[in-house]
């Protein structure tokens, strides 16, 4: 796979990551983190801005789930969290469905989101990029947590095992998906030598159930999904067993991050991860539309730990985090 920039891995990222707002550089150690940020403890996050000029703190919090599936499904799933939200910080608190995860990112980047669940694979660029400080994650009631990605196909597509897509369509979703594009590249590459254009037509689908059905519907003849969304689509009868057969599973990936923009005030920083932790799951719709991909908690993490596999992945396909 010819090196790739994420930001310039299709006309349609580039151009929704259209980034707003002045940037100004600091004077700081980085790393990879883009110039308006600072990581003087190395943790690889941005550091929450010393100069109390820069930090913000709104009327009301806008946060936003990572566009994985129908966002009036996860709308009304997060309903009783928000209130729970409005009532630890004391702030209203709206959730803001997005289509993309490259608008989400920007949303973010511009000032404009505050909150937000980012998936798998746009972790590393929201954080690098858009000073996203992620700490939590949805974990199941024993402290497990994550996915797999799995190649799936429909029966009788006349694909049995991975080499079988050579010469026919194989669907990613986003050029920023772990599970949709990032981590089968990498494997298709690595492992079986197959490269897209050369072995395979790649085709975009742009989310996991538009995958998921694509294939369940003999659109395509192979895609690659998470597989937590596909266990959700199937606990709500989307689609049914006997319409997919899947034939690669990865190891384990860490699911969405959940954190702030790093400019909020610490304070409202710490009333938000208590709003987190302090969530009741029980007998909410978030419990009854998550418990679908066993998930039952919200758990600490840290980006630099969790994510070591996922930039792994990134510098294995040859991404940049470069923002501009």
């Amino acid at each position: 796979m010819k090196q790739m920039n994420i930001l310039l891995s299709g006309a349609a990222v580039a151009m929704a990551l259209t980034f707003a707002g002045p940037v100004a550089a600091q004077d700081c150690e980085r790393g990879d983190l883009d110039k308006r940020f600072c990581d003087v403890d190395g943790d690889l996050i941005a550091d929450i801005p010393t100069d109390e000029s820069m930090l913000i703190d709104p009327d009301t919090l806008i946060f936003a789930y990572t566009p994985v599936e129908d966002p009036a499904v996860y709308r009304d799933a997060w309903v009783e969290f928000m209130a729970h939200m409005e009532s630890v910080t004391g702030k209203k608190a709206v959730i803001f469905p997005v289509q993309s995860n490259a608008a989400q990112i920007e949303a973010m980047r511009s000032g404009r989101l505050h909150i937000a669940g980012f998936n798998t694979g746009s972790n590393p660029l929201a954080v690098n990029c858009a000073g996203f400080r992620p700490f939590t994650i949805m974990a199941s009631e024993d402290g497990g947590f994550g996915y797999e990605m799995e190649i799936i196909t429909y029966p009788g597509s006349g694909v049995e095992k991975v080499e079988d897509i050579k010469g026919k369509k194989m669907a990613f979703t986003s050029p920023t998906s772990n599970s949709g594009f990032k981590a089968p590249s990498a494997i298709l590459k690595g492992d079986f030598d197959m490269l897209p254009d050369r072995d395979f037509e790649p085709v975009f689908s742009g989310k996991h159930d538009n995958s998921i059905l694509g294939v369940a519907n003999k659109d395509y003849p192979a895609a690659s999904i998470a597989n937590s969304v596909m266990h959700r689509m199937l606990s709500r009868d989307v689609i049914t067993d006997d319409q997919v057969v899947s034939i690669y599973k990865s190891q384990t990936f860490p699911t969405t991050g959940f954190g702030v923009v790093y400019n909020l005030k610490p304070d409202l920083q710490e009333k938000i991860q208590q709003a987190f932790f302090t969530f009741d799951w029980a007998g909410t719709a978030l419990e009854a539309e998550f418990s679908k991909s066993n998930e039952a908690q919200f758990l600490p993490m840290n980006y630099k730990e969790f994510w070591e596999v996922i930039r792994k992945i990134d510098a294995a396909n040859g991404v940049s985090y470069a923002c501009e």
